[in-house]
């Protein structure tokens, strides 16, 4: 049966690839047709040349794991994946010599995963069950491509044990663990009974299914809340809800079971105790065909947002050698139980007095890997793939140790100033921070990523972006790279939880690594987060570098260079010659006296008045990079600071403190600048005293009255609707229910009302703020 081929618009249809060698020389043909795509497809032939020499794929940061140097494993493997995975994926694999088949959706058609494989395969139309969750036509391709392996990643197929079975069933290798531990661990009742059985801590809790809404509050009461309403079948925070009343139960219930049976076609629902003040460990295991199970350096999990893992690290600041010995040892316990190979993470519930217990085991990798592989130079990837093809771990237990600190900040599509709801659209600019690799005395840098310029952030999939990862000898070290990647992470086009990632980063709490779960709750509690606050020495810096911007564009001005400026190998052009006033003999070319309001997200404008003097440029130069700012309220202070990069990046150095700042210049506007600090956007106002008198007898513009209406807040699909025309409501009322992205968002009523009109039908594709209903 061939692999039916999908409908394409004229300017999406992808071609076909056939490369054939001889000698010395290779002949490309390409051939009409939705079939297949190479590494190159889309492009000339000198192109892909370049994308393969110019471009070569970051190398993993690891110590080598073997020293075979004969065939690989495998001949090719198929990657039944998209996003960043697929592409983590297929780096180890071309490292191991193998050769890679990517599959994809329609609206996947130019994505990165693609590009990276030798060949892809269009799997179906963007919804998943219709794609990525096609196993027969995965099968499929798998024999067409002549694929003898599959790794699933993480998500999608990645621990359906069926699809395990069916590739057995095929004489086709399952890049994961055999069909028992899936089906068992897959099954967060079962695998509760068989941790019990082994001899592994549990949570108290509910071993039954829960059938309605009326059982799970009578459970719930019966354990004694707060309780976790968990799917069966659940995974990546999914299906997952606390509840610590009867009402929240009830609604727990329904909204996780809903989730459960959209995300894993299984909306079995369970519930457990849920212990206060817990941090979320988890231990990643690694098993072969021949006996040998090892546990690796445990990972810190507890920064979380509705369940789902925001920032991870390893080791963990709380966890010591004898609490992390006695978790590895009750995972291997489990892993026994139920003969287990390949990669796998038991996750753990540990409370403040390094008493843990078992939540689940996830039969995958894990999204958070890479900082284990940081902390002990493995390749997780390159594990498994030759665990599959029945090859032993080539270390034993006591070979494993964590050298240095690793942490992870998973950058999402999401609007974080409202309530952090998925973000769409195109990346029109896509810059992340340069990697760097282990060994480097400045730390490293990583970026898991699957997305490039101009890519889409679509509603049919994760909002994950890429994973940033740092690593550095010790955890403050780790922080603080942490902290320069993401003031130097470019994202325009959708927005992202960059500003977020950032303040955490920053927050005192986090730096002491006093960590729950709770955290961000506790942390940023109603309304949630608004943005960074800045600090004194942080307004007056990002006041500074406002002047010192417009005092080298107004140079730029006087001779005609772009706004950008002109850059060769790096470095600024000469262009015209020198500024009028060069010569004076104090050395100051021009000098302003401003008055610079700067509006954040949170808080109240500031109002700082500031007088910037310019030095004349030095040799080479055309524009001033030395500055000298009397800054009120903060005395005089000496800078130094080239023009923005390409990227919008800005560095400014102030020479009585040896700090170095980072912004990113957003945008140029009428008044002044849109400039982002810390991740965060201020809007920098810059005005001559004159003007700045002027300003207060300017209108203000008044906000429209929304408060009739119910828009929603992010893009998705309109999945139900609780209230009828004409129906009385009061505030706090559930009025519909959106999905985006996987996840079911309640939208509630803002006040006591009446339904005027109902504006949307059940299943309609909502763009941002489009109007649901209206009130009266």
């Amino acid at each position: 049966m061939q692999v039916a081929p999908p409908q394409y618009p004229p300017t999406r249809q992808p071609q076909r690839l056939i490369t054939s060698n001889a000698g010395a020389h290779s002949t490309t043909t390409r051939l009409q047709g939705p079939i297949c795509m190479g590494l190159g497809a889309g492009l000339s032939t000198s192109s892909r040349a370049s994308f393969a020499e110019n471009a070569p794929l970051p190398r993993l940061f690891r110590r080598s794991i073997s020293t075979q140097r004969g065939k690989p494993p495998f001949d090719k493997i198929l990657i039944a994946n998209r996003g960043e995975i697929a592409c983590r994926v297929a780096k180890t694999a071309r490292e191991m010599g193998i050769k890679t088949v990517a599959i994809y959706s329609i609206p996947d058609a130019r994505a990165v995963h693609v590009q990276m494989c030798d060949e892809a395969y269009c799997v179906g139309p963007a919804a998943s069950t219709e794609s990525y969750l096609n196993m027969e036509k995965i099968i499929e391709i798998m024999k067409l491509s002549g694929a003898q392996a599959v790794h699933p990643g993480y998500g999608f197929l990645s621990e359906n044990a069926k699809f395990a079975e069916r590739l057995v069933e095929e004489g086709l290798v399952f890049i994961g663990p055999n069909v028992f531990a899936i089906k068992s661990m897959g099954d967060k009742i079962e695998s509760k009974q068989l941790a019990m059985d082994a001899g592994v801590t549990t949570i108290p809790g509910q071993l039954g299914l829960i059938h309605t809404d009326q059982d799970a509050i009578r459970v719930s009461n019966e354990i004694g809340y707060p309780v976790m309403i968990k799917a069966s079948a659940g995974g990546g925070g999914k299906g997952m809800r606390v509840a610590y009343n009867d009402i929240e139960a009830g609604e727990g219930f329904r909204l996780s079971k809903s989730e459960a049976a959209s995300s894993f076609g299984d909306d079995r629902i369970f519930i457990e105790k849920f212990v206060d003040q817990p941090r979320h460990i988890e231990i990643q295991i690694i098993a072969d065909t021949h006996g040998n199970i090892i546990y690796l350096p445990e990972r810190e999990c507890s920064i979380q947002r509705r369940n789902q893992k925001v920032i991870e690290e390893a080791p963990s600041p709380f966890i010591d050698e004898k609490t992390w010995r006695a978790m590895g040892e009750q995972a291997v316990a489990l892993a026994k139980a139920v003969q287990y190979q390949s990669a796998g993470t038991i996750e753990m519930m540990v409370d403040g007095n390094k008493n843990f217990y078992f939540l689940e085991m996830n039969t995958r990798l894990q999204v958070e890997h890479p900082i284990t592989e940081l902390v002990t130079g493995l390749d997780l990837v390159e594990l498994m793939i030759r665990v599959a093809a029945g090859e032993a771990l080539p270390f034993k237990q006591s070979d494993i140790s964590a050298k240095g600190w690793a942490i992870e900040s998973r950058i999402y599509a999401e609007d974080t100033l409202r309530n952090f709801l998925p973000s769409v659209g195109v990346l029109h600019r896509y810059r992340p921070p340069k990697e760097t690799p282990v060994g480097d005395h400045n730390g490293t840098v990583r970026i898991d990523t699957g997305v490039e310029e101009c890519s889409e952030i679509s509603i049919h999939y994760d909002p994950m972006i890429a994973k940033l990862i740092t690593y550095a000898p010790t955890r403050n070290q780790a922080i603080e790279k942490m902290k320069q990647a993401l003031d130097e992470f470019v994202i325009r086009g959708v927005r992202c939880n960059i500003n977020f990632v950032r303040d955490v980063m920053d927050n005192p709490r986090f730096m002491s690594g006093d960590l729950t779960t709770h955290f961000i709750a506790q942390e940023y509690p109603d309304p949630g987060f608004r943005g960074h606050k800045l600090t004194a020495t942080e307004l007056h810096e990002l006041v500074a570098i406002a002047a010192m911007l417009q005092m080298q564009h107004r140079q730029q001005a006087k001779i005609f260079l772009q706004p950008e400026g002109s850059f060769v190998a790096g470095k600024q052009t000469v262009g015209r010659a020198a500024l009028v006033g060069v010569l004076s003999p104090e050395g100051i070319v021009a000098q302003s006296d401003l008055v610079i309001t700067t509006e954040g997200t949170v808080g109240e404008a500031h109002k700082t008045r500031v007088h910037i003097q310019a030095k004349k440029p030095k040799l080479g130069d055309v524009i001033s990079t030395e500055f000298v700012l009397e800054i009120e309220g903060h005395g005089q202070r000496h800078y130094a600071a080239n023009l923005p990069d390409n990227s919008g990046l800005y560095y400014a150095t102030c020479k009585e403190t040896g700090t170095v700042r980072t912004v990113q210049l957003v945008d140029r506007t009428n008044y002044g600048y849109l400039l982002s600090m810390a991740g965060s956007p201020y809007k920098m106002t810059l005005r001559s005293e004159e003007l700045e008198r002027l300003s207060q007898h300017m209108p203000i513009k008044v906000a429209p009255d929304l408060s009739a209406q119910l828009a929603t807040p992010m893009p998705g699909k309109l999945h139900s609707i609780a209230v009828t025309e004409g129906q009385v409501v009061v505030a706090g009322q559930e009025m519909c229910v959106v999905e985006a992205m996987k996840m079911q968002n309640v939208l509630r009523c803002p006040k006591d009302c009446t339904i005027k009109q109902i504006k949307a039908s059940v299943g309609d594709n909502l763009s941002l703020d489009q109007v649901i209903m209206l009130f009266e």
